[in-house]
């Protein structure tokens, strides 16, 4: 079983064993309604004090785990962290935790799974840990992550709350494992001339589905037919994933005067190993014949290939479709061939721009 004594020292917090002289802050914490302690924590004050001296040990005591209270360099109890489900025999545990949202957003919960978990791999012969993570809590997913777990399948409504069911998000970690943070975009705002390039959100379903919906986007690209604000609403909430998983990332062009919806760009398929990424756009029918497309794919690519030392950015057009070829000879790229029958049957034109395009 776990040492009952455990401590885990990290750059800024403490992982230790709950303790009674933690009585006041606890009973501050249930006071408040707010939830982070661990399962079986009191719902009363009343019952902080044998949660103190027994409850919280209980899982220590039966050998399948240990729950630690998380503080930071002045002593407070900022969180807490937990290793359960623990399989002696078959070297696997699993960890969660949770963080006082007074005290989110500041990396505390990553440095503690990387400090717990590089402890249990130094301490015990363990040689797997799990953690489960909501597919919609973005947070814990680049938790996760930057801990140096292998993101290895989502559970379909595998996870029952007050709201219904969620998906769950299955990680990883083995022992040896290389623990490097995976790759991700960063969630940058990029400026052109005329455009500020910037993360899409839910005010921009409105204008994203009018965009999609109009019979020239319908044409020549592959979003959903008959596309309604529920399937803009479903983009925003799948970009941010997207960019989690590394997998690329999303803006809306605004146009700096006025701040109006001009535009949608995306970078996918993103490949780390080689550096290369293809980007896609769509223009709001107001805001056609302007330039905004081009400047704002120049825009990402600058970026692209200045900050992020990418090697090359692919852009496919469709065939019937000139209006998006001259954005890309515009922007400098240079066409390569033609992808037969690669949109729904349509041939796309396939244009390539690398770092020593750009003047």
């Amino acid at each position: 079983m776990f040492d009952p004594d455990v401590t885990v020292i990290t750059g800024r917090l403490l992982l230790r064993p709950f303790r009674p002289d933690d009585e006041a802050r606890v009973r501050s914490i249930v006071g408040s309604g707010t939830a982070f302690l661990p399962p079986g924590a009191p719902t009363h004050v009343a019952g902080v004090p044998a949660w103190l001296s027994t409850g919280v040990h209980d899982l220590q005591r039966s050998g399948q785990g240990v729950h630690l209270a998380m503080t930071d360099a002045d002593g407070l109890i900022v969180g807490a962290i937990s290793l359960f489900k623990t399989s002696w025999g078959a070297g696997t545990t699993e960890v969660g935790y949770g963080v006082h949202p007074l005290h989110r957003g500041r990396g505390y919960a990553t440095e503690a799974v990387r400090g717990l978990t590089d402890w249990v791999f130094a301490a015990t012969d363990l040689r797997r840990i799990d953690l489960t993570a909501n597919l919609d809590n973005l947070a814990s997913l680049r938790v996760a992550q930057k801990a140096g777990f292998t993101w290895e399948g989502v559970l379909r409504q595998a996870s029952l709350e007050a709201d219904g069911p969620h998906d769950l998000v299955m990680f990883g970690l083995l022992r040896g494992d290389d623990r490097a943070p995976a790759d991700s975009l960063p969630p940058v705002e990029l400026r052109g001339d005329r455009l500020l390039l910037r993360p899409l959100t839910e005010r921009d379903v409105p204008d994203l589905a009018a965009t999609a919906a109009d019979p020239v986007t319908q044409a020549h690209t592959g979003v959903p037919r008959g596309y309604t604000e529920d399937h803009a609403r479903s983009f925003v909430a799948a970009a941010e994933l997207m960019r989690v998983r590394g997998q690329g990332i999303a803006w809306v062009g605004v146009e700096c005067a006025g701040g109006r919806f001009a535009l949608n760009v995306d970078l996918r398929d993103i490949d780390w190993v080689n550096r290369t990424a293809e980007v896609g756009y769509m223009t709001a029918p107001w805001a056609r014949g302007r330039g905004y497309a081009g400047e704002a794919v120049l825009a990402v690519a600058r970026w692209l290939f200045g900050t992020l030392v990418f090697q090359r950015l692919l852009l496919r057009a469709a065939v019937s479709n000139p209006a998006s070829q001259r954005v890309a000879e515009k922007a400098g790229f240079t066409r390569e061939g033609v992808a037969r029958n690669a949109l729904r049957g349509e041939d796309l034109v396939v244009y390539s721009l690398v770092p020593g395009d750009l003047v």
